[in-house]
């Protein structure tokens, strides 16, 4: 865990940029470096480490770009016109600290620069770059099915607003170390799973759920289970990535 976060921390700090206009460059740099907990960009280095253990390095740009990708999805999520939340992982939200216009800039160059790191893996970068447009335009759907008025699609939402990031993190890795599509596949089928129990698992932390406790509690253990399978198909070192998801079951108590 430690090396993951290292490297991740050192390839944000080398690609988030500075200089003029400074407003900018000190909200995008407020917005990474707000406390999160780097998830998404760890599982990129994991997936690269589950195909061959010598690539971790060579995934350092795409993880760095999906928690770049995730964190201007937090920053439009919190703005007024959205979720209108002032705070932040216990901090001022973007928007409350810089304004709104200068929040929805910041989110547009995170979002931007995330698809010029990612052009930097060394090796299948065309298809990194195309998985993460492809997985960004899916947390963009669900987020337009959540905010909907009336009857809503819960599948549909928590799949692209939430597991779209964990598939992108997942596969960008994992082609970043060299994978072969049958990997791929494995990486992809982890991911989702993964990401549909870590928002069931939130739903139970947050007493919010569509579906009762009882209901909830089994659809994240189902999801855990087939994101654990689906790691035997791969032939690398996949310890970090078990023990994960393992630990997503009961993380609420």
């Amino acid at each position: 865990m430690d090396k993951y976060l290292e490297l991740v921390e050192a390839t944000l700090a080398e690609v988030l940029m500075q200089g003029r206009p400074p407003v900018l460059s000190e909200a995008m740099r407020y917005a990474v470096g707000a406390g999160g907990k780097r998830l998404r960009p760890i599982i990129c280095l994991a997936s690269a480490a589950a195909v061959d253990p010598g690539k971790v390095e060579d995934a350092k740009y795409p993880a760095a770009a999906i928690e770049l990708l995730h964190n201007y999805t937090l920053v439009h999520d919190d703005l007024p016109a959205m979720d209108n939340d002032t705070v932040r992982r216990g901090k001022p939200s973007v928007w409350a600290k810089y304004g709104e216009a200068n929040a929805i800039l910041a989110g547009d160059a995170l979002q931007a620069l995330a698809f010029g790191v990612a052009a930097k893996a060394p090796r299948n970068a065309g298809r990194i770059v195309a998985i993460l447009g492809d997985k960004a335009l899916g947390v963009v759907q669900g987020q337009v099915e959540d905010i909907a008025t009336g009857a809503k699609d819960i599948a549909y939402i928590y799949e692209h607003k939430t597991a779209d990031l964990f598939v992108a993190a997942a596969t960008m890795g994992g082609y970043a170390a060299g994978a072969s599509e049958a990997e791929i596949a494995a990486l992809g089928e982890f991911a989702l799973n993964l990401g549909l129990a870590f928002q069931y698992e939130d739903d139970l932390l947050d007493g919010d759920y569509t579906y009762s406790r009882e209901e909830t509690e089994r659809l994240a253990r189902e999801c855990t289970g087939r994101a654990i399978v689906a790691l035997d198909r791969l032939g690398g070192d996949t310890s970090f990535l078990r023990n994960l998801a393992a630990k997503l079951i009961g993380r609420r108590k």
